[in-house]
């Protein structure tokens, strides 16, 4: 048996800051710290931060007065900056530098009286964050499709002046389509300088269907409701080859392998990377000489810390 291991994999540069953040609060401040939405989306992760005294909220009145409290990586609306305000909350902010670039781009075309669409799925955190960075202009109003179909039914009050964003985890094939319908019908419409969709995202979509081109088999590691996991699952069953997103090395079948001679693995963006560690010590355990490759190479991208925890530790919400 061989394994092809999958390179990019597990925790980005925007995951590893957001998980950072949390740790370096607590380590600073002590528990409780709180936390606003899942940091990020891996049970694992997050059991083990619980475990020091991290509590998730999904809602800022949960938070006691004046309490320390991290903005997730998805990132958050201007609404819950002002409501963090109104309690005296003590913010310390790790959303994902390329959700804040989306954020961005959001407002600007608001100021330019735009319609937006955003691409992406409308219950999504990242996705509502980002839609309430709009602000309504008289004739402009921002939009989630989700799909083909939605790209081809939306209507809009000003075709040839239209924006599109997108959210940064999806699958850059599905919505290359969809960016594709949008532009067919709106021939003006203003689309990111770059794609919005983030490097590491690609990076593993490329690398999943690279190892689906190469294996048997192909097994993620990450969390079923985690997006950029869903996606590299997509990938590779879009490729006909065996795929399988699994939580932990005890959701791995041995029946699955049965006739294969080379398992592709790799992780998504969320997953730390022990949970590749155990995968490969029980494959060991089955096939005990197992044989290892390493395909594609490792990011080297890191973003800073905020500056208001390096320095003069955390700030009063401001709008």
């Amino acid at each position: 048996m061989r394994v092809l291991l999958g390179s990019p994999r597990g925790f980005c540069a925007g995951v590893d800051r957001a998980v950072s953040i949390v740790e370096s609060a607590l380590e600073r401040f002590g528990p409780p710290i709180y936390v606003r939405h899942e940091i990020v989306h891996n049970g694992h992760v997050l059991a083990s931060l619980r475990e020091r005294g991290v509590i998730f909220v999904d809602h800022l009145d949960d938070v006691p007065q004046r309490a320390i409290v991290i903005f997730s990586a998805h990132g958050v609306a201007p609404a819950v900056w002002r409501e963090a305000e109104d309690r005296q909350l003590r913010v310390i902010d790790a959303t994902c530098p390329l959700v804040k670039k989306v954020h961005l781009e959001v407002a600007k075309h608001a100021r330019n009286r735009r319609t937006v669409l955003v691409i992406g799925h409308p219950e999504h955190v990242e996705v509502i964050g980002t839609v309430g960075h709009y602000e309504p202009r008289p004739g402009a109003r921002i939009i989630v499709v989700e799909n083909d179909d939605q790209a081809r039914a939306v209507t809009i009050e000003d075709p040839d002046n239209v924006a599109y964003v997108t959210q940064t985890t999806l699958a850059a094939d599905s919505t290359a389509g969809i960016i594709g319908v949008l532009k067919e019908r709106f021939p003006h419409i203003v689309g990111p300088q770059a794609d919005d969709i983030c490097y590491a995202t690609q990076n593993r979509q490329r690398v999943v269907a690279k190892l689906a081109d190469l294996s048997d088999i192909v097994i993620i590691l990450g969390a079923r409701h985690s997006s950029n996991s869903v996606r590299m699952l997509e990938v590779a069953l879009a490729r006909s080859t065996p795929a399988y997103l699994v939580d932990c090395a005890r959701e791995v079948k041995r029946e699955w392998l049965t006739g294969m001679t080379t398992i592709g693995i790799t992780s998504g963006a969320s997953s730390p990377e022990y949970l590749v560690t155990d995968l490969l010590a029980t494959l060991r355990a089955w096939y005990p000489d197992l044989r290892e490759e390493a395909i594609g190479r490792p990011e080297t991208v890191q973003f800073r810390m905020p500056r208001e925890l390096e320095q003069t530790g955390v700030k009063q919400a401001t709008r």
